[in-house]
């Protein structure tokens, strides 16, 4: 028979004595067991300090590598301008783009930043928007601090004047530079105006690259109309040393003999800063 009395089970525990003080076996969740000592906060809660080093996933999407070098401090900063400089028309998604109004606040931001004393920019593009091309060029010309151009793989067409608006110019051995006459792309109307305008524009570039290489004009627009060479375009395409002996770029090199020559001048730049510092405190005690 069975028993209905309760004999031979568990005693069944109250939840008034679970709760009571008698029924706690350790401290409650959240409570210190030490007064005065606040309380330890479990791994994984949302106070626990976030880490500071990035998850291997999120450093595979963005660079396309697991591990990256860490950035030592440097005092050069380096900008790259790579596949088609974007201008005022957006180009298609799979294009890869150089877009100039992410260039233009980095070069006032370099300018600007006192730790920076240096600017090392590397090309490897087929060139882009004219207008968006000079604009990047007449910014780093103007620039107080010393740049450095490098030119791998290609400099080609709008991307010639970025390259010579930098103090000193290096190409690597194997890389080309395409010179060639402008273009006008989209809706032309077939007008006088239309090609004086596109004459115009062709006179800018030949005088910005005349100005700061020791390339003449008449020589530049002898290479940019010359005919044999591309098969559906008029132009010349130069080959690492071709363009040194005609006077577009310094020295063919590359990274090493870039970062060598920029430090050089930055080196000069504090010298000749240095003296003028002297010589103004001589000034002023003389008077």
């Amino acid at each position: 028979m069975s028993d209905r009395s309760g004999i031979g089970r568990p005693p069944s525990v109250s939840r008034s004595a679970e709760s009571g003080s008698g029924g706690e076996i350790g401290p409650a969740p959240g409570k210190s067991p030490i007064p005065g000592v606040p309380p330890e906060t479990p791994p994984g809660t949302p106070g626990e300090a976030p880490e500071t080093s990035e998850p291997p996933a999120e450093s595979l999407r963005q660079l396309g590598e697991m591990r990256t070098p860490p950035a030592p401090q440097s005092n050069i900063h380096v900008m790259t301008i790579i596949g088609q400089i974007e201008g005022h028309i957006v180009l298609p998604p799979q294009n890869k783009t150089t877009k100039y109004e992410h260039v233009i606040p980095q070069l006032v931001a370099v300018e600007q930043n006192p730790a920076i004393e240096g600017l090392l920019v590397v090309l490897n593009t087929v060139g882009g928007d004219v207008e968006a091309g000079l604009a990047i060029a007449e910014m780093i010309e103007s620039m107080s601090k010393p740049a450095v151009s490098l030119v791998l793989g290609g400099g080609h067409s709008i991307a010639l004047p970025v390259a010579v608006s930098c103090r000193y110019r290096i190409i690597a051995s194997t890389a080309t530079m395409t010179v060639h006459p402008l273009r006008l792309s989209g809706l032309v109307i077939g007008v006088p105006q239309t090609y004086e305008y596109l004459e115009k524009m062709q006179d800018r570039v030949i005088k910005f690259v005349a100005e700061h290489t020791r390339t003449s004009p008449e020589k530049f627009r002898e290479l940019m109309f010359r005919t044999g060479e591309l098969v559906r375009d008029v132009g010349t395409v130069l080959v690492g040393s071709d363009a040194v002996n005609l006077g577009l770029m310094d020295a063919v090199g590359g990274l090493s003999h870039a970062l060598a020559a920029l430090n050089r001048m930055i080196e000069e730049r504090r010298q000749a800063g240095a003296s003028e510092q002297v010589a103004g405190r001589e000034a002023v005690r003389l008077q």
